[in-house]
């Protein structure tokens, strides 16, 4: 069973725009969809490594900043032509707190 960890409040996150978790394994964009939904993502575009937090929110997508490419966040797999993927975390949201999957930040912790 997944555990998880209150990593701040869903308000931190603007409305269809991101925040960054550092980790271990590297940067966690966090993004807000406008239905208050929260996705986790890898922060960096398999392409050319852009940032997605800095990318462009549109339903249950993100686009990158620096080529276009577009992004499920439910799966991680770009969309349309191109070819690639993301890692995905599990997240969920409790009465207004972000909850991300523990496992990422107790890795982080040991670094």
């Amino acid at each position: 069973m997944t555990q998880f960890v209150d990593i701040g409040s869903l308000e931190d996150i603007p409305v269809q725009g991101a925040r960054l978790v550092r980790t271990a394994q590297g940067c966690i964009a966090v993004f807000r969809t406008a239905d208050d939904r929260v996705f986790a993502l890898d922060d960096r575009c398999p392409h050319k490594g852009g940032p997605l937090s800095e990318g462009i929110v549109h339903g249950d997508r993100v686009t990158c900043p620096l080529h276009n490419w577009v992004f499920d966040m439910n799966t991680g797999e770009a969309t349309g032509a191109d070819e690639g993927q993301v890692g995905t975390y599990a997240t969920r949201v409790e009465k207004g707190r972000i909850l991300i999957d523990a496992s990422l930040i107790a890795r982080s912790n040991a670094a």
